[in-house]
């Protein structure tokens, strides 16, 4: 079995207290450089790729450059998902560091930051994935999009992409993604929700988890993606068990079979909106 991308989560603490992030019950704490050399050595039979991913803001972690460099030497291929709010504070480790995407989750920014700071962030982000894009690719991502409505952060962050990557912007939000240059991206999607804030209880889908990845929680938690964000579908914990048999668990096996028949085993995946298809 190997997967396309196995997400660690280096931290589920965070700068941001976004009204739609996941409401978690999890003690906050960043993974130390020698259980992350653990996890990652555990995984490396199954995947190439790493998303530091889940919860929290990865750029807050106090020992990133030892993280950073410990994936590297495992031959790892390295993604990181941020709010884009202390890359002027990494830059210069970002920039020497072999980072193969950046995604930036620019919609974080409207409910932390004033009005009068948008600007500046959008400057400081832009100028660093123009800097970084040569060796590295850039997903800046609005998923905060409600019907047709544009909010005035929106509009703020489409007139500023025009400027600044002198794209016309006009039709961004009626294509997923938009090539604003070479390796970089705008990305809009719908206000995002975690499962469990709509009651769906669909039960014939199937989903990418188990079969294309697995995440891994700080504590070293092993899930079937990085939506479960609590922990609820656990299927063991990689400082107690080989990874190995957790991803041929009972329940692991469960949810896999359960969606390759297109069937849901699990009562969060009936509550969730991310799904392959019916």
């Amino acid at each position: 079995m190997r997967f396309k991308k196995v997400y660690v989560e280096i931290t589920n603490r965070c700068n941001f207290n976004c009204s739609y992030c996941c409401s978690s019950v999890r003690e906050k704490r960043f993974v130390s450089p020698e259980d992350f050399s653990a996890i990652l050595f555990s995984v490396k039979p199954y995947t190439d790729y790493i998303y530091l991913h889940v919860l929290g803001e990865p750029l807050l972690h106090p020992q990133l450059d030892l993280l950073l460099s410990e994936a590297f030497r495992q031959g790892f291929l390295v993604n990181l998902t941020t709010n884009g709010s202390l890359i002027h504070l990494r830059r210069e480790l970002l920039l020497r560091s072999a980072i193969r995407q950046f995604n930036v989750s620019l919609h974080d920014a409207e409910e932390n930051l004033p009005e009068s700071r948008w600007l500046s962030y959008l400057e400081q982000v832009s100028l660093f994935a123009k800097d970084k894009s040569e060796d590295s690719y850039f997903s800046l991502r609005l998923w905060n999009r409600v019907d047709d409505d544009i909010s005035p952060f929106n509009r703020t962050c489409l007139s500023f992409m025009s400027d600044f990557w002198g794209v016309d912007m006009s039709d961004a939000f009626s294509v997923r993604n938009k090539k604003l240059s070479d390796h970089v991206f705008f990305q809009n999607a719908a206000r995002f929700t975690w499962p469990g804030e709509k009651i769906l209880q669909v039960r014939r889908r199937t989903c990418y988890a188990m079969r294309d990845h697995v995440a891994i929680l700080v504590d070293g938690t092993v899930v079937p993606c990085c939506l479960d964000a609590n922990g609820g579908m656990s299927l063991g914990n990689v400082f107690e068990q080989p990874f190995s048999e957790i991803i041929v668990s009972e329940r692991a096996r469960n949810i896999l079979d359960g969606f390759r028949r297109h069937e849901v085993v699990e009562p969060l995946c009936a509550d969730c909106g991310f799904f392959v298809g019916e």
